[in-house]
C-alpha cells in the first residue's frame, strides 16, 4: 500500500476512474488515495487499484456531521481491456457492477483520514474476486472483530446504497455504489432475525448510530436498542410479521447418514468430518452454486466462505425477498435434480454444528420454516451443505414421504410445522448457549434425527 494525493496519480491508473460522478461538491477536490503498489493484474494480492478518501463537510441542516468518505476503485472495470474484468459492453454492469463506499465520523482535530477502512474494503474485495459472489443493498457481513482492530463495539457490517452517489454509466458499463455501515453485534443479530433493510431504517432514525447518511462512529458505545428501547419492540413486531430474511449462512457443519453401516465403502452415504468428503460432480456444483448464489431463489442469501485463511468466520449475507418461496433457479430448472443424478432418500441422519452455527437453529426454525421458507448451512471447509425446508417450498428434493434426501454432499431436511414446534421447545437452551457445555446432543428417535453441537476444534482439526 502507498498513500498519495490523487493529483499525483499515474494517468494510466486514473484516466477512466477519477472522482466518480455523483460525489458531492463539498468533498475534497484532490483526495488522498491509498493505492496498491503491485497491481492485481500483475500478481499483487489487493484487487482494488486504490481507495480515495474525501473529507465531507456533512449537512448541518440534516444533522449530518463532518466525516471521511471512502470510495473504492477496482470492483468495477477501470480499463476496458480485459486485464482484470471481462469487458461485456456498455449496457451491462461494469466489472462486478459496484464499488464500495464507507463514511467514518471525523474526530475532533483529525487532519487526515485513517487508512484502516481501505484495508477493510480490500478484504471484502478479495472475497468478491475469489468467490465471484457480489454484494447487494441489505446484505450483512459477520466480521466478529472491531472494524479498526480497536476495542470498539462496532464489529460487523451492513450494506446499503450510498445516500449521495447515484449509479453511474461509464464507458465500460454501469456502476452502483454500496456503502458499508458499521454495526454492533446486537444490531447484526437483529438483522439476522428480521432483515437488514429494517435495521438500516432504524439506524437512520438515530443520529449517533448513523443518522440519515449512515455514518459509522467507531466510538459509539451503545446499541440502538440501548439508546431507544422502543426500537426493540419494532424489531420484535417485524420478526413476528415478516419472519427472517436470512436464508443461509456459512458455517462449521457436517452431516452423517446413519441409514447404513459406515464400513460400506462401495457406495457410502456418509459425509463425515474425519474423511475426505465426497466431491460434487460438475453439474451438482453448478446446481448448488446457482442455488446458493441466488439464495435458493427466495429471500436470497448467498452463502459465503471466509475471506481468507486467517478469518475462520464466514460472511453472512441477508437479501430482500422475492415473491414466492422456491428452490428453483431463475436461469434454469437446475435445482430440480437432473434425471441422471441420483437423489438418495435417507432413513436417519445426524447433523453436527459448532456453537455459533447451532445458535442459529432457532432462527432457522422460527423465523424461516414456520413462515414457509427454507434455510441453508454451507460448510466453510468443504462441499457439505444442509438445507432445512418447510412443506411449502417448491423444487425441494426432500418430501414429506422421504424427509431426508441427499444430492451428493448436499442434504435437504423437510420438517413439518408440528415437528418444528416440538424442536423449538427441545432446543430452547440454544438461546442461552453460554449456559451449557459442549458437546451437546439432541435426539428425536422416532424421527430418526440427531443434532450435535460440538467444539470448534472438531471442525478445525478433522482428524482428531
Amino acid at each position: 500500500w502507498e498513500l498519495r494525493s490523487a493529483e499525483k496519480g499515474n494517468s494510466a491508473d486514473t484516466s477512466t476512474a477519477q472522482k466518480p460522478v455523483g460525489v458531492a461538491v463539498q468533498e475534497t477536490p484532490n483526495p488522498l488515495q491509498v493505492t496498491a503498489i503491485l497491481k492485481y493484474w500483475l500478481g499483487g494480492p489487493d484487487p482494488l487499484d486504490y481507495v480515495s478518501m474525501y473529507r465531507n463537510l456533512g449537512n448541518p441542516a440534516l444533522n449530518v456531521p463532518e466525516h471521511w468518505h471512502y470510495v473504492s476503485f477496482g470492483l468495477s472495470d477501470l480499463y476496458g481491456d480485459n486485464r482484470v474484468h471481462e469487458f461485456t459492453g456498455t449496457d451491462g454492469p461494469s466489472g462486478f457492477g459496484f464499488e464500495l463506499t464507507f463514511r467514518l465520523k471525523r474526530e475532533t482535530g483529525e487532519s487526515a483520514p485513517p487508512t484502516w477502512p481501505a484495508e477493510l474494503m480490500q478484504g471484502l474485495a478479495r472475497y468478491v474476486f475469489q468467490s465471484e459472489n457480489t454484494f447487494c443493498s441489505g446484505d450483512h457481513v459477520s466480521w466478529h472483530s472491531p472494524l479498526d482492530n480497536s476495542e470498539s463495539r462496532i464489529q460487523h457490517m451492513l450494506l446499503t446504497e450510498d445516500p449521495q452517489m447515484q449509479p453511474v454509466q461509464t464507458p465500460f458499463g454501469v456502476v452502483t455504489f454500496l456503502q458499508i455501515v458499521g454495526v454492533c453485534t446486537e444490531e447484526l443479530h437483529a438483522a439476522q432475525q428480521w432483515n437488514g433493510q429494517g435495521i438500516l431504517e432504524l439506524l437512520r432514525t438515530v443520529p449517533v448510530a448513523g443518522g440519515p447518511w449512515l455514518i459509522t462512529d467507531m466510538r459509539r458505545g451503545e446499541t440502538i436498542f440501548e439508546i431507544d428501547p422502543h426500537l426493540q419492540e419494532r424489531v420484535d413486531k417485524g420478526i413476528e410479521t415478516d419472519g427472517s430474511n436470512l436464508s443461509g449462512v456459512s458455517a462449521k457443519c457436517a452431516w452423517d447418514d446413519l441409514s447404513r453401516p459406515p464400513e460400506d465403502d462401495e457406495d457410502s452415504r456418509s459425509i463425515c468430518i474425519g474423511t475426505q468428503p465426497r466431491r460434487l460432480s460438475g453439474k451438482d456444483t453448478e446446481q448448488i452454486r446457482e442455488t446458493l448464489r441466488r439464495g435458493l431463489e427466495i429471500n436470497s442469501k448467498p452463502v459465503l466462505p471466509p475471506i481468507n485463511a486467517q478469518r475462520q468466520n464466514g460472511l453472512n449475507l441477508d437479501r430482500a425477498p422475492s415473491r414466492k418461496d422456491s428452490l428453483e433457479s431463475e436461469s434454469s430448472a437446475a435445482i430440480i435434480p437432473h434425471e441422471l443424478i441420483r437423489t438418495r432418500q435417507l432413513e436417519s441422519v445426524h447433523l453436527k454444528f459448532n456453537q455459533e452455527s447451532g445458535a442459529l437453529i432457532p432462527l432457522c426454525l422460527r423465523g424461516r420454516l414456520l413462515h414457509g421458507r427454507h434455510f441453508t448451512y454451507k460448510s466453510i471447509t468443504g462441499d457439505t451443505a444442509i438445507t432445512f425446508v418447510s412443506t411449502g417450498v417448491e423444487g425441494a428434493f426432500a418430501t414429506e414421504e422421504h424427509p431426508y434426501a441427499a444430492h451428493g454432499p448436499w442434504l435437504q431436511i423437510l420438517l413439518t410445522e408440528e415437528f418444528v414446534e416440538r424442536m423449538l421447545e427441545d432446543l430452547e437452551d440454544l438461546n442461552s448457549p453460554e449456559e451449557f457445555k459442549l458437546p451437546k446432543e439432541y435426539s428425536w428417535p422416532e424421527k430418526k434425527l440427531k443434532v450435535s453441537i460440538l467444539p470448534d476444534a472438531v471442525f478445525d482439526n478433522p482428524l482428531h
